[in-house]
């Protein structure tokens, strides 16, 4: 399905740049920290507690703050200092940064790859059939996605989300069942309906350029010849119209990913996640002492940035190799 010269392309796009290998490594870095966050992590993400011995919640290593407490009934300030457990500090309520900081990056890629795979596989084959049988059939999808169009992403998932409820499956985790990571939680919280809701969300765009790539591959030659020969129409949209659609709907995806994990840290920040091991969520638990204990916030949204930033990297390596039209930056 991929051509030699789109192989070479993209050995090549990728060679010559250096933002693809950054984008690469980020994004391995960050899914190997997801994937083996029990045996990385350094407490259990959920216990709370962490305090130094006035009741102050840790700060990062290397950084120091002042923290008030009450002390023969007087509120008075005492310095609080940092702690080799606890290496980018407690939270508010006594829990692990580091810790919760890596179970938050399985929520956030969990919903990315996940909501992004069940969206395509809603919207690629409505846009197919919409832009390859046209007329009535066209308009009634293309009105549907419209209406979902007009509604702004967050808005239309903050509805749906108050039709479907807020619900997470727990999954065991293999790593803890197994005995590799001894105190950590057995089960892994995935937020179905989150995941669901981001797909019907976002859906339409892949129906959208779906559409496009069928109304132009249904008028070349090949897609002509077959149905001289009585081929069906199930077969031309699999074997013919599919794979020749799939570059720009491959370049969509990766963009996708990037927003639906944006689309997560917003729903949690709204306390619409299901799920408190969340970047968004714990982003929220940080607003309101940015000025005392900023990386409370600083550090899940540090690692937003930078899961985007790698996601979209390797989307524009992708462009470029699969659209040599198109003129690379970062070369």
């Amino acid at each position: 399905m991929i051509s030699e010269r789109v192989k070479s392309n993209l050995k090549q796009t990728f060679a010559e740049s250096l933002l693809p290998k950054l984008g690469l490594v980020l994004l391995v870095s960050i899914v190997f920290m997801a994937l083996f966050a029990p045996v990385l992590a350094t407490h259990d993400p959920t216990r709370t507690g962490h305090y130094d011995e006035q009741g102050a919640p840790y700060p990062p290593l290397g950084h120091e703050y002042t923290a008030e407490i009450v002390q023969d009934g007087e509120i008075v300030e005492v310095p609080v200092e940092p702690t080799s457990e606890h290496i980018l500090g407690t939270n508010n309520v006594g829990q692990d940064v580091y810790s919760r900081f890596l179970y938050g990056a399985r929520i956030s890629l969990l919903v990315g790859f996940l909501g992004t795979g069940i969206a395509l596989l809603i919207g690629v084959p409505i846009g197919l059939i919409a832009g390859y049988y046209g007329g009535r059939v066209d308009d009634g999808l293309m009105r549907i996605a419209d209406t979902m169009l007009a509604f702004p992403a967050l808005v239309l998932a903050l509805a749906l989300l108050g039709v479907f409820g807020q619900s997470s499956i727990h999954v065991p985790d293999p790593l803890v069942i197994a005995g590799l990571a001894d105190g950590m939680p057995e089960s892994v919280p995935v937020p179905g309906t989150v995941i669901i809701v981001v797909a019907l969300v976002t859906w339409v765009w892949f129906a959208r350029v779906a559409r496009g790539e069928a109304l132009a591959i249904r008028n070349e030659e090949y897609v002509k010849a077959a149905k001289s020969f009585g081929t069906k129409d199930r077969t031309i949209l699999r074997k013919h119209v599919l794979p020749n659609s799939l570059t720009p709907i491959i370049v969509l995806a990766t963009i996708q990913v990037a927003a639906i994990i944006l689309l997560e840290a917003s729903l949690a920040y709204l306390g619409f996640s299901g799920t408190t091991l969340s970047w968004g969520y714990e982003i929220e638990r940080g607003q309101g002492i940015l000025r005392s204990r900023s990386w409370v916030s600083m550090v899940p949204g540090i690692g937003i940035v930078l899961t985007v930033i790698s996601v979209n990297l390797l989307g524009d390596w992708l462009r470029d190799a699969l659209d040599p039209n198109i003129e690379g930056e970062g070369r």
